[in-house]
């Protein structure tokens, strides 16, 4: 798909995401490309001083013609345009995923001699309105995997599914939530990733590099139970290391995964909107963050390269500590319990 798109385009985007190859997985090299396409779509379309070629026409002359102002005037373009006789916009964190993939873009021809200026780092990016960290509670998370070991509230076509994938979404569930691991690194595992010697595991994380996550005895009890299972069944060829299959005998995907937590998370917390993988991996990062402390042992767990990331969705929860310590410091000894309290 990458490759379709790439021949569409400036040749110099060919050597780009040719040089990326090594540090992303395929999906990302794919919104790249994605990327790039709309943008020397509007380019060619909409701005006059590149119109009258085509996109793959473009060559390091015209690229180093675009200005930081072009930049601002197409991300005002993500905001409503029209394509095709279809009407498509952008909030804040679509553009600001446009302007990254450009900036990364840019970065690439500056570095490597193509252009003589950068403008895009010189374009700032849209601010991202801050929300609240969506989690579930104990008792929420409790209630969902009880849900999945008894089948209760879930449908008669739902339960024929439940009495097969039982075990495996009972696995799934507990590893998002004791480990946090991304829903990208779990569909990845495969059976040889797990040592319980160690009650750890190889993931691959985003950018290509490897971790060891580990996980509590809790875990691995669901785990060696879902292997149990897992070991009878015939995979599909090409499937047979994976860890996690679907019905069909494949190894599990992303979308399928996001579909089996949102039908368990919705009913054990239907008040809770839109809960997905990366809402059970919040649940693990604000338990680890209540019972340590540490944010630095969060990002590093979480697999976060910027420390930043991590305090930027986690730090806000101190405010239940510093509420606590407040109530710790007296300023006389002898003043009276209730006037303390007030």
């Amino acid at each position: 798909m990458t490759r379709s798109i790439l021949r569409d385009l400036p040749g110099v985007c060919f050597d780009f995401i040719n040089a990326i190859d090594s540090t992303t997985q395929p999906l990302t090299r794919y919104a790249y490309a994605c990327d790039l396409k709309l943008f020397f779509s509007y380019l060619t379309t909409e701005h006059p001083r590149f119109s009258g070629k085509a996109p793959f026409e473009l060559d390091a002359a015209d690229l180093s013609k675009v200005t930081s102002r072009d930049i601002y005037m197409y991300l005002d373009y993500l905001g409503l345009y029209v394509k095709d006789d279809v009407e498509y916009s952008n909030e804040n964190l679509g553009k600001m995923r446009k302007l990254s993939s450009l900036r990364s873009f840019y970065k690439f021809l500056y570095k490597n001699g193509y252009i003589d200026a950068d403008p895009a780092a010189l374009v700032d990016m849209p601010k991202r309105r801050q929300k609240p960290i969506i989690r579930l509670e104990i008792d929420e998370v409790a209630r969902m995997l009880d849900l999945v070991e008894s089948g209760d509230k879930l449908s008669e076509r739902q339960k024929k599914y439940n009495d097969h994938t039982k075990a495996r979404d009972l696995a799934i569930l507990t590893l998002f939530l004791g480990t946090g691991i991304r829903v990208s690194e779990l569909v990845g595992i495969n059976i040889d990733d797990i040592d319980f010697s160690l009650n750890a595991f190889l993931v691959t994380r985003k950018g290509g590099n490897q971790a060891i996550l580990y996980f509590p005895d809790e875990v691995a009890d669901v785990l060696k139970d879902y292997l149990k299972l897992r070991r009878e069944m015939t995979a599909l060829p090409g499937n047979e290391d994976a860890l996690f299959l679907s019905l069909q005998n494949k190894r599990i995907s992303v979308r399928a995964v996001q579909l089996m937590v949102k039908k368990y998370a919705t009913l054990a917390a239907p008040l809770k909107k839109h809960l997905s993988p990366h809402k059970l991996r919040s649940t693990f990062g604000t338990n680890l963050y209540h019972e340590t402390g540490d944010i630095y042992l969060v990002a590093d767990v979480l697999g976060h390269s910027d420390v930043n990331t991590t305090r930027k969705h986690y730090a806000a929860m101190s405010d239940d500590r510093r509420r606590m310590a407040a109530q710790k410091v007296h300023l006389r000894e002898d003043a009276p319990e209730d006037s303390r309290d007030e």
